[in-house]
């Protein structure tokens, strides 16, 4: 187990705080003890220092999912600023701005109260991870998993992809999923051509559509909605999910 973090808590003090960044990108601020917080993909940097000063929180930790710019490009300012201890994926860690510790499938990350498992998602880059948090039944997958949706196969194949969204899959269905990005409403349009006839994704389809007409964040969600909805975490197969990939692809 990898231990990072000395500091007593007894419990997370507030759900995870959204910073929304560039685009479309969901940076989250984790509190995990009193004044004390992790960051997880930090695009940028100045939003997230200003969200932690604004909540009373300092930055001890950022956990990167992998290496793309738009989940580390505030690692070295954010370390520069607080010291933080930065963890990320061994399999991509040449590639990860100020790493400290590497970590891979198997391995713990402690946060005061906090313990988060290490699941290799190796798909969207070779070396992606996810942080899951049973106790407080948290996931931050990054770019695996997204409402309705999953990454794009830059680095994997459809077959790593199975294996991943099907290890997420596996986790308790009252897992709350943070990714990393607002798609939403385009993985809905997608998703409701993938299974017309599926009934819980056209309500939920509506639902996203009412919600970002008023400008309203679909993140996070449940693990259990994807089991309904999602047609990537519903594929049968390696090659249904890669034919949904490529068409999702060109839609």
């Amino acid at each position: 187990m990898v231990q990072e973090s000395t500091q007593a808590a007894s419990a997370v003090i507030a759900r995870p705080i959204r910073i929304p960044a560039l685009s479309d990108n969901y940076i989250w601020l984790l509190p995990y003890a009193a004044g004390r917080a992790a960051v997880i993909d930090p695009a940028v940097t100045e939003p997230v220092l200003e969200a932690a000063a604004a909540h009373g929180l300092q930055i001890t930790h950022i956990l990167n999912t992998h290496w793309h710019p738009d989940h580390v490009g505030g690692n070295a300012a954010i370390k520069a600023a607080t010291g933080c201890t930065i963890i990320g994926p061994a399999r991509e860690a040449a590639r990860i701005p100020g790493l400290d510790r590497a970590v891979d499938e198997g391995d713990q990350v402690t946060l005061g109260g906090l313990v988060a498992d290490v699941l290799f998602v190796g798909a969207h880059t070779a070396g992606h991870i996810a942080y899951h948090f049973p106790t407080a039944h948290l996931l931050f997958p990054g770019d695996t998993l997204f409402a309705m949706g999953c990454g794009r196969l830059f680095e994997g194949s459809a077959d790593d992809m199975f294996r991943a969204l099907g290890k997420l899959a596996r986790l308790p269905a009252d897992t709350e999923i943070y990714c990393a990005h607002e798609y939403t409403l385009s993985n809905a349009r997608f998703a409701i051509t993938a299974e017309p006839g599926n009934q819980a994704l056209a309500a939920r389809f509506a639902a996203v559509q009412a919600a970002r007409a008023k400008g309203l964040a679909t993140v996070p969600f449940r693990l259990s909605d994807e089991l309904e909805t999602n047609p990537f975490v519903r594929a049968t197969s390696a090659d249904e999910l890669g034919k949904r990939r490529t068409a999702k692809d060109a839609f």
